[in-house]
């Protein structure tokens, strides 16, 4: 009697770095974390956000509308807070936003690990 060790089955959503499913979905939410840093990598990570929309079926739909509305609130919110250091409030504004876009990557990041749709993508908050 022998045993054979069955090779796991790899999922069609995880089948390629660039597919519609939760490895493109975290490297998207990766590359917007990493910005923090780099500077430019949420550049790339909105544009395949964009470029796999339209491919994503079920769960995975709610999270490119979740980071593609993460990436150009925070810009706004980001170009605010550039406007308003100018009268000073705009260093708290400035912190607010960097939590806040912290926090809905990392929301996203673990309902993407968990193959959870995001419960409002569309909502301004949190």
């Amino acid at each position: 009697m022998s045993e054979s060790n069955p090779t796991p089955v790899q999922s069609q959503d995880d089948a390629g770095l660039f597919n519609t499913g939760r490895s493109n979905i975290q490297l998207i939410y990766a590359l917007y974390l990493v910005s923090f840093i780099t500077g430019l990598t949420a550049i790339v990570g909105i544009i395949f956000a964009h470029l796999n929309r339209e491919k994503a079926t079920g769960w995975a739909e709610s999270h490119y509308v979740y980071a593609i509305r993460t990436f150009w609130i925070g810009l706004l919110y980001g170009v605010i807070s550039f406007v308003l250091s100018f009268v000073l409030i705009g260093f708290v504004t400035g912190v607010l936003a960097v939590i806040w876009f912290a926090v809905r990557c990392i929301k996203g990041l673990i309902a993407a690990g968990n193959r959870e749709p995001i419960a409002k993508p569309e909502t301004w908050l949190i």
